[in-house]
């Protein structure tokens, strides 16, 4: 059932993941084609607010850090894993890999190596937790307000 706490959620951790998108921009090797980056981590960082933190809400603003943080987890385990399987079919249509065991290992490389490449500058980081915790309260907000 749609509530403000979810429309707020959603709004708001799609903000989060639009900024960690474009912090996360300059880490990426010179040359690379950004191409959907930065609208498909929006999309996901909107449908893990409306259907993780906008269900959590409404329990006090402690607990609502705690589910910021949780939603935030959640909307970079899905992202890393969408560019990670997104990777692995490019390089499997060169023929890159010798069977598809192979090819299903290389994903987990692939989230390592783009978690490893996140956690190399501080600033993506910090724009999803303290953004998680922000759009957590922003969402909390909603709905104590319009409960």
């Amino acid at each position: 059932m749609p509530t403000a706490a979810k429309l707020f959620a959603a709004v708001a951790f799609a903000f989060v993941a639009f900024f960690a998108s474009e912090v996360y921009k300059p880490l990426l090797p010179e040359g690379t084609q950004f191409g959907l980056l930065t609208p498909l981590n929006t999309l996901v960082g909107m449908i893990c607010g409306w259907s993780t933190m906008g269900r959590l809400a409404g329990h006090g603003y402690y607990s609502a850090a705690g589910a910021g943080v949780r939603t935030t987890g959640v909307m970079l385990f899905y992202v890393l894993l969408i560019w990670a399987c997104y990777e692995m079919l490019k390089r499997s249509t060169r023929l890159y890999y010798d069977g598809p065991t192979e090819a299903l290992a290389a994903v987990m490389d692939l989230i390592a190596k783009y978690f490893m490449l996140m956690l190399s500058d501080p600033q993506v980081p910090i724009v999803l937790v303290c953004g998680g915790i922000l759009a957590a309260c922003l969402s909390e907000w909603a709905a104590e307000r319009w409960a």
